[in-house]
């Protein structure tokens, strides 16, 4: 396996720089993994295609405005403007960060952001290009970021974001605060369809992963084996390990939104066999050979050529089959990326 194996031609026109208005008024392709045949329609017939017996599962991570400009200081009096990207906590007082630009940034190095509101200090280097500055246990980052930070949509929208992206950049049931990134097939869902799939006797059951930057993070090494995927803290309550275990018991079929979803609930199998409440950080990295224990149906969104997200989808379907399916999509002009259309695997 390499990683040229999932490359695929997309034209830069065809990149959603904006999401669909309504939200819910995406395209659907519809791909059946064990005969590779699939359908146009649209994201509104979800329900069609989901059992009463079903559970869908949903990631109800919230997006934090993650990213900042802030003022580089040093002894000698020097000040140049730097954007600093959170990328994730690393205990009391202090995150993980990316910068930009950064590659001078040195340990003991000095940022304000506002008038002095806030100030940090540059430590060590960490792995994945990250840095990281400590603020003090006292200071209240989470909420500075807040009411100051920007929106941290991805970099491929080649935009600044605008004030219509901290509503359209999070899904209608984001609830706990921490990722970087937006589960992205859950953009599509509104109110009026968490109705509708309840209302066809589909039970939701929400958990909770924090997207990182490893989803960020290109596959350089040639060989997909030789990429490590960044942890990403998870919560899954002792409510939904209950559910979704009485649910396999069952038999009943679980269908993950989102590849969060779906990597958070496979390395909760992969690791204990069944699914156990608690915190912790997965790092399971999906690709072609993955036997999957839990999921049985996943809605995703489109994803980048040669990404990790592309090697998950393929391992779910086959690599054949989601390279088919998305030459049709190319053909067929549907949106790619975060704020473009989606597709169900069944």
């Amino acid at each position: 396996m390499n990683v040229s194996d999932f490359a695929y031609d997309l034209p830069p026109e065809l990149i959603a720089r904006e999401p669909a208005r309504p939200r819910d008024a995406s395209r659907m392709l519809v791909l059946d993994r064990r005969t590779g045949e699939y359908a146009d329609r649209a994201f509104r017939n979800l329900p069609e295609f989901l059992e009463p017996s079903d559970v869908l599962v949903l990631n109800d991570t919230r997006v934090i405005r993650a990213r900042l400009y802030g003022n580089l200081e040093r002894s000698a009096g020097t000040r140049r403007k730097v954007e600093v990207f959170f990328a994730a906590p690393a205990g009391e007082g202090a995150w993980e960060v990316m910068c930009r630009p950064g590659k001078r940034i040195r340990p003991g190095d000095r940022i304000v952001f506002g008038a002095e509101e806030l100030t940090g200090v540059f430590g060590d280097s960490r792995s994945f290009g990250l840095r990281l500055l400590e603020f003090g246990s006292s200071k209240p980052v989470e909420d500075f970021l807040e009411r100051h930070g920007r929106v941290p949509i991805p970099p491929y929208l080649e935009r600044q974001d605008t004030p219509a992206d901290a509503d359209d950049y999070q899904t209608v049931y984001a609830n706990a605060p921490g990722a970087v990134a937006a589960p992205t097939a859950g953009l599509h869902f509104t109110e009026s369809m968490l109705d509708r799939v309840q209302s066809r006797g589909v039970e939701i059951v929400k958990i909770t992963l924090h997207v990182g930057i490893g989803t960020f993070i290109p596959v350089r090494a040639e060989d997909p084996a030789g990429h490590v995927v960044k942890p990403e803290r998870f919560e899954v309550t002792e409510a939904a390990a209950s559910r979704l275990n009485a649910a396999r018991e069952a038999g009943r079929r679980i269908v993950a939104v989102g590849t969060t979803t779906t990597r958070t609930l496979e390395y909760l199998a992969a690791r204990d066999g069944r699914l156990a409440s608690g915190t912790g950080e997965a790092d399971l990295f999906i690709r072609p050979g993955h036997d999957f224990k839990i999921v049985g149906a996943l809605l995703t969104n489109f994803h980048l050529p040669r990404s990790t997200l592309l090697m998950l989808v393929s391992a779910f379907a086959s690599t054949e089959a989601i390279l088919e399916a998305y030459r049709h999509a190319v053909h067929e002009q549907y949106r790619f990326y975060s704020y473009g259309d989606c597709m169900l695997i069944r």
